[in-house]
């Protein structure tokens, strides 16, 4: 009953995934995806995206990190995915389910779904170059124009060797609108060999029970939810053994806003920094109402320094009023 922590494009950086798996809870996570192209990367690209690798591709905490490629050649995805088997990689994860329109106006991510042939060649081929111990997996979503393509393209990939499948459920066209269509994903396991995990708004620990339930998976991948709520995944492992833990306080939150901000500084400018936290403050503010309360004021501020004064001051009122 494993909890993934989801890869999202400019935003679950090494960072945030070291402050997210030390909170507890989460059994693996997966980097932003490596644009593969026509020329062979550098080393340096790999370490960017996964510095993991420089330490057995685990977080400080223990988790495992898989690493991401995006591409639609089938012998260059193969290229990359041996030299980030050399780099240290300990599984690779292909991108067959990102939305965004200049990645699938390149032929990456989710427009992939309308060719499941080319699925199928891309993870073969990957499969087939890297050793037989190193997990070779994929994340898709229901389809591209609609949700009719997902067993096909799940079975293409369990043909192609994928050991786990995640399914994000819903199709490239719903975007991220609510529901998840959580009946589509279990449509999609109860036709393939591939181990099978869940994705796809998960904000609670009743959701994350729900989703069980209806798509059959023993595993689901969170993304958004864990974003807003970071205790989350360490929430729903106590729930799995019967128990609760306390919630993280809001004060606790800023803890963790800070300590992101502070391994951002050394390399980025403070408007850039405050930009990324800005990012995450705004998604907190569906799951702490002082998130709400305190972005009026946060998001006109472009220097980190106010902006860590504003967040303290934020804790302190919530600390008072408790």
């Amino acid at each position: 009953m494993r909890i993934i922590l989801a890869p999202m494009e400019g935003l679950v950086d090494a960072p945030i995934r070291e402050i997210l798996t030390g909170v507890g809870g989460i059994d693996r996570s997966v980097t932003e995806f490596i644009r593969v192209t026509q020329g062979m990367l550098p080393p340096r690209i790999f370490y960017k995206y996964a510095p993991e690798l420089h330490q057995d591709a685990l977080t400080r905490s223990g988790v495992p990190v898989a690493v991401q490629l995006l591409g639609s050649d089938p012998a260059m995805m193969a290229r990359h995915g041996v030299k980030a088997v050399e780099l240290g990689a300990r599984q690779v994860d292909i991108n067959f389910g990102c939305p965004a329109k200049t990645v699938n106006r390149h032929k990456g991510g989710c427009v992939l779904m309308r060719e499941p042939e080319l699925m199928h060649a891309i993870t073969a081929a990957v499969r087939e170059a890297v050793p037989r111990n190193i997990p070779v997996t994929a994340k898709m979503r229901l389809g591209y124009d609609d949700r009719s393509m997902g067993v096909a393209c799940g079975e293409a990939l369990t043909a192609a060797g994928a050991a786990e499948i995640v399914i994000h459920a819903r199709s490239k066209v719903d975007g991220y609108k609510p529901p998840a269509y959580w009946e589509e994903i279990a449509r999609v396991r109860e036709a393939v060999s591939s181990h099978v995990i869940a994705n796809g708004e998960i904000w609670t620990v009743a959701d994350y029970w729900r989703c069980r339930e209806v798509t059959g998976c023993d595993d689901v991948m969170i993304g958004r939810g864990l974003i807003t709520r970071p205790d989350l995944a360490r929430q729903i492992k106590a729930s799995q053994q019967g128990e609760s833990v306390p919630e993280m306080t809001w004060a606790e939150v800023v803890g963790l806003i800070k300590a992101y901000g502070t391994e951002l500084e050394p390399r980025l400018g403070d408007r850039y920094v405050t930009g990324r936290l800005k990012q995450w403050l705004n998604y907190l503010r569906r799951g702490y109402c002082e998130a709400e309360q305190v972005w009026p004021r946060a998001r006109k501020i472009r220097d980190v320094a106010p902006f860590y004064a504003a967040l303290a001051e934020s804790a302190q009122i919530a600390r008072s009023a408790a």
